[in-house]
């Protein structure tokens, strides 16, 4: 018998959208989003709102029920806004997951409605898998309320929790509805949350676009003491490269390659090793300076270039050195290291690890050199560690 070979396309299309006050009666942002589909009666929707953003935010339950009454004839509010704890323990326990699955069973979201998810990169990641998982797939729309999720986490097509110990492991690639970037969630952040999303604009322009890089250099103090423009600007840059890049020949990472993981085999298993009290951004930048000091010492950036990264980190306001970096097994192999098989084992198949031949220019590589690695970690370790008060 002949084999019957199946083989189609399906093209996926979504915007990233940028406003400020959202949920002002007067801003139509929303409703013109959801007025693409075309539907003739009002959508149904659940939101999922981060616990953080919630209390930062005490009138936006009461302003999301003002904007469903005011657009009533677009959207129809099926539930109270579910209120999830934020942060990285949304992703470690399974039953902020049941949460949401169990409103979107008993409120009758369907695949025609809309899961809503306001809040930090953590919160969208659990409510994107639950809307990718229920009914094989609900409406989604992500009002990231971070600077890491606004310009990088919230604009792409990855949903996850965390697992077995391990960050992401359980997950799925769904593209959402739409990403809607509201930049006044951005005035209530704590100065680490402000500061932690600006990693990974560092990271993204290191491996591909240096004038970018060079935009920040120049922005430093200015994002460093939160200016609201230059923080809109970099958003804005940020996440035009991540779409980009996510748009590409691999967008749901069949292969091995992920060059926007830059730093951040070193950052994942930093977080876990602090028990994500190293937030994520923050790890971002130490993955980052590990990798550019490792670079250096394999011979493929001058110590000049090297030093241009590190100070452009430590003057945006970021530690490169946490106790967890110099952590040892019992047979004195740094725990860090362990990050580069968890990579792998992500990834799958073979390792592929981005690094730098120069600022602006990345470079993949398959294998790293050990003792190369903690060559890295011991010249942060003595550059950037904390040294204790002496007594007098």
């Amino acid at each position: 018998m002949k084999t019957i070979e199946q083989n189609f396309a399906v093209p996926f299309r979504y915007g990233v959208y940028f406003t400020e006050g959202l949920f002002k009666p007067e801003n139509t942002l929303l409703q013109d989003v959801l007025a693409q589909d075309k539907a003739t009666t009002p959508r149904k929707a659940l939101f999922v709102i981060d616990s953080g953003v919630a209390e930062a935010h005490p009138q936006l339950q009461e302003q999301i029920h003002a904007y469903t009454q005011t657009h009533a004839d677009t959207l129809q509010l099926v539930a109270e806004p579910l209120v999830i704890t934020g942060g990285e323990e949304s992703k470690n326990d399974s039953e902020h997951l049941q949460t949401i699955l169990t409103a979107i069973n008993e409120f009758g979201v369907c695949r025609h409605s809309y899961l809503i998810a306001v809040g930090g990169g953590a919160i969208l990641d659990l409510a994107g898998f639950a809307a990718a998982i229920a009914h094989r797939g609900v409406r989604l729309i992500r009002i990231p309320t971070t600077v890491l999720s606004q310009n990088d986490s919230g604009v792409g097509v990855k949903n996850s929790i965390n697992s077995f110990g391990k960050k992401n492991f359980l997950g799925t690639f769904a593209p959402p509805f739409a990403v809607i970037n509201d930049s006044d969630f951005l005035l209530s952040l704590e100065d680490r949350d402000w500061r932690s999303g600006i990693s990974e604009a560092v990271k993204v322009a290191l491996i591909k676009d240096i004038s970018f890089y060079q935009s920040i250099k120049q922005d430093a103090q200015k994002l460093a003491n939160r200016d609201m423009a230059a923080m809109q600007q970099l958003i804005h840059r940020c996440a035009e490269l991540h779409v980009e890049h996510i748009g590409g020949l691999d967008p749901f990472e069949m292969g091995s390659s992920r060059p926007l993981d830059f730093g951040h085999w070193a950052a994942h298993k930093l977080e876990q090793l602090s028990k994500y009290n190293v937030r994520h951004g923050e790890a971002v930048a130490i993955g980052i300076a590990l990798d550019v000091v490792y670079s250096h010492l394999k011979g493929m950036l001058t110590a000049p270039e090297r030093d241009d990264v590190l100070n452009l980190l430590q003057e945006l306001g970021f530690s490169l050195f946490v106790p967890e970096l110099a952590l040892q097994e019992s047979d004195g192999r740094l725990a860090v290291v362990n990050g580069l098989r968890e990579f792998r084992e992500h990834l799958g198949g073979q390792l592929t690890i981005m690094l730098l031949t120069k600022l602006g220019v990345g470079q993949e590589v398959h294998e790293m050199d050990e003792n190369l690695v903690q060559q890295a970690v011991f010249y942060l370790q003595k550059k950037y560690q904390p040294q204790p008060l002496t007594q007098v």
